[in-house]
């Protein structure tokens, strides 16, 4: 496994392990702001929104927008395994509570 994709993984993991259910996803936004400014993002947040501009932004030209959302729901006495363990997260295939979402 490269780095890049052990690092991803990293931080998969850590968000599935951080509880973030709706209108409650500060700690989740609060990894994902620190996550985008060590690797040199200039990141803004608007409440739990977290987003940054590429450094060759410019408001004239078309722009592409990337999002995913972070929250999720809170978990359901019914669960057959912890949904902040991230039991299997691999480059492929994660289990989680914040995993659904980012499936898509």
């Amino acid at each position: 496994m490269d780095a890049k994709t052990k690092e991803a993984i990293d931080l998969l993991r850590t968000l599935i392990a951080t509880p973030s259910p709706s209108r409650d996803e500060s700690r989740t936004a609060d990894l994902i702001f620190a996550y985008l400014a060590e690797h040199g993002a200039a990141p803004e947040r608007l409440h739990n929104n977290v987003f940054a501009r590429s450094a060759g932004f410019d408001p004239a030209r078309p722009t592409l927008l990337l999002n995913s959302h972070h929250d999720t729901v809170r978990p359901a006495a019914s669960y057959t395994r912890d949904p902040y363990a991230p039991t299997k997260a691999t480059a492929s295939t994660a289990w989680g509570a914040t995993t659904p979402g980012l499936r898509r």
